[in-house]
């Protein structure tokens, strides 16, 4: 009797393959996975230099988990001794001025010169399904190799200006680790530009020139800010463009009253891609910090910026424990269908709410 052909896309069973993990392992892997170090190992690795516990310990800083909060808040007490070593450095710009470029070749700058710099960059979040990109890594494909650098993209979530509550816990720990050079690079939008303002020694603006009226899209308020301004990108059939834009900046900086720093902010132009005007803005930096060390406004203004986030924290927390309490999200129902059917008004339900014993 004659057998069926079998179809050519027939296929016999294979032998089955053994787990690449057993499970006595894989048990091993999670729990050693979910079991976090103790508080002395993350300070001790932390103080040794080793980056990926700095960035663990960044994680707990980062996280609203309660446990997680209690445990940061033991660390950074423990690492605030070693602290407060670094000069910080402040950087924004409008998007598409070249920041992470300006960061990898200004950063590699430093570090050629034995430097060890920390790059905190506040990533833009979607105030929709707050998701955030993370891509400065990606940007700055130099840098993230280099041993004397760390980068730590931060997504700003719902925080004051988009900048991430916990930055400036996370200088403390990158100050502890050893890192000489913090720069914070803003996502150029909003307020926080006044966030950054308050938790760096240095601000520098970057501006592209040939981009329209370079003063006219600029606030007061970031140019009053400014310790300096760099026109970047000044480069090919640009540098002319950029050279008549530092002439305007200068114009308009001497129009502002004298910086309590007695620092005259100055206007410089580079080219990040091409590596040119890099060693320049390092010189007028180091300028500046020699002069406010000379004149103690660099501790002065330190005190000043303690002050602030420590009322600028007493408010969050504060408006956390009113929203997190009980009766509060009871009476905020109740006052939101009220708004919703018209029996009441915005400034009646915030009164009620806040009248009560809490």
């Amino acid at each position: 009797m004659a057998t069926k052909n079998k179809s050519a896309l027939h296929e016999k069973d294979g032998v089955s393959q053994p787990e690449t993990t057993s499970k006595s392992s894989a048990q091993k892997i999670k729990i050693s996975r979910s079991k976090q170090p103790s508080i002395d190992k993350f300070v001790s690795e932390i103080l040794k230099g080793d980056i990926t516990f700095l960035s663990r310990a960044i994680t707990l800083v980062e996280s609203t988990n309660t446990k997680h909060q209690e445990k940061a808040t033991e660390i950074l007490e423990r690492c605030l001794p070693y602290a407060n070593n670094s000069v910080r450095i402040g950087i924004t710009g409008v998007p598409g001025v070249g920041k992470s470029t300006f960061i990898e070749s200004f950063g590699k700058h430093l570090t050629a010169q034995g430097k060890k710099i920390a790059v905190l960059a506040i990533d833009p979040s979607s105030s929709v399904n707050k998701g955030s990109i993370l891509g400065d890594k990606t940007r700055m494909e130099e840098l993230v190799t280099d041993a004397n650098a760390f980068i730590r993209p931060s997504p700003s979530g719902t925080s004051l200006g988009g900048v991430a509550q916990k930055t400036r816990e996370s200088i403390i720990l990158c100050e502890a680790a050893g890192f000489d050079t913090i720069i914070i690079e803003t996502v150029g939008v909003g307020q926080s530009e006044t966030a950054v303002h308050s938790m760096v020694d240095f601000f520098l603006l970057l501006k592209i020139a040939g981009a329209g009226d370079e003063l006219q899209g600029i606030k007061r308020g970031i140019i009053e800010m400014a310790d300096a301004i760099v026109i970047n990108k000044a480069d090919g059939d640009n540098i002319q463009n950029a050279k008549i834009a530092k002439t305007e900046f200068n114009r308009a900086l001497h129009l502002y009253p004298p910086k309590e720093s007695t620092w005259q902010p100055k206007v410089l132009t580079c080219s990040a891609i091409e590596h040119n005007g890099i060693s320049e803005i390092d010189g007028l930096i180091n300028e500046y910090f020699h002069l406010t060390n000379e004149n103690s406004y660099f501790t002065k203004r330190r005190n000043e910026q303690n002050i602030y986030w420590l009322k600028a924290t007493i408010e969050q927390q504060l408006k956390d424990n009113f929203y997190n309490n009980i009766e509060v999200k009871k009476q905020l129902a109740l006052e939101l269908k009220k708004l919703d059917k018209g029996n009441t008004t915005p400034f009646n339900a915030a009164k009620r709410l806040l009248g009560l014993k809490t």
